[in-house]
């Protein structure tokens, strides 16, 4: 998962961005409000972290300009300004969540959690494929109570296709995932990933079905005994198309 946290005190900023990597997120900074802007238009994040009290720009024009450019990646404000009003005034400019410095280091990763999940339509912090469990709180995947003994970067991949059930990414997706659009590898380097996570899901199931291979779009999380959604409409489509001819 990658988040973007606007705040100009450097101190803060590295906390913080220290904070979530070790939580495996990726982690940028903007210490300014128009250059907050601009990178949200840029990148798509899961999720923005906003400080209020910005050199340039105030925080809540910050939210003002990403709405008005169509960025709907979710808001939580981290900020020192702690009374009633500017909590009712954030969350009513359209942030999803209001938290306090100084925070608690637990809780803000619990929001942030919290935060992605619903944005991604999950009310619960565990995912479900098939036997397959991806506990997004503690970064453990199982099968059948067995645990995938995964590296950061496949366990990485396993959660985005697991938040993006049912739909292929492709490889540029991933990269962006993993890499953050910093000193990303090449395209390749995923079809390494993904070989090595299939290999450790085999070992543990006998069975390769969980991750299908889309061609020409990229790689796509189901249960085994799942049908493809992609293969049912290319199916009917099929179908249509010889029905149209006759």
């Amino acid at each position: 998962m990658r988040i973007l946290f606007i705040e100009d005190d450097f101190i803060t900023a590295q906390s913080v961005q220290k904070l979530l990597q070790s939580e495996n997120f990726i982690c940028d900074i903007s210490d300014t409000g128009q250059d907050g802007v601009e990178i949200g238009k840029l990148y798509e994040y899961d999720l923005i972290i906003l400080d209020l009290l910005l050199p340039d720009l105030e925080g809540f024009e910050v939210m003002q300009r990403l709405r008005l450019s169509h960025v709907q990646t979710p808001i939580l404000i981290l900020s020192g300004m702690d009374d009633t009003k500017n909590k009712v005034r954030g969350l009513c400019a359209g942030a999803d969540d209001y938290l306090t410095k100084p925070y608690n280091k637990e809780e803000l990763i619990a929001r942030v959690n919290a935060i992605i999940r619903r944005t991604n339509g999950f009310s619960e912090s565990i995912i479900k494929v098939g036997d397959l469990e991806i506990n997004l709180q503690t970064k453990i995947a199982s099968i059948n109570g067995k645990i995938l003994n995964l590296t950061n970067k496949e366990y990485s991949i396993l959660e985005l296709m697991a938040m993006r059930k049912g739909a292929a990414l492709n490889k540029e997706a991933f990269l962006n995932h993993l890499y953050g659009g910093m000193d990303e590898p090449e395209l390749k380097i995923v079809d390494v990933f993904v070989c090595k996570l299939r290999k450790k899901i085999y070992d543990l199931t006998k069975s390769y079905g969980y991750i299908e291979t889309i061609w020409g779009r990229g790689y796509m999380l189901k249960a085994p005994d799942e049908k493809s959604q992609y293969m049912v409409e290319k199916k009917r489509v099929k179908s249509n198309s010889k029905y149209h001819t006759a």
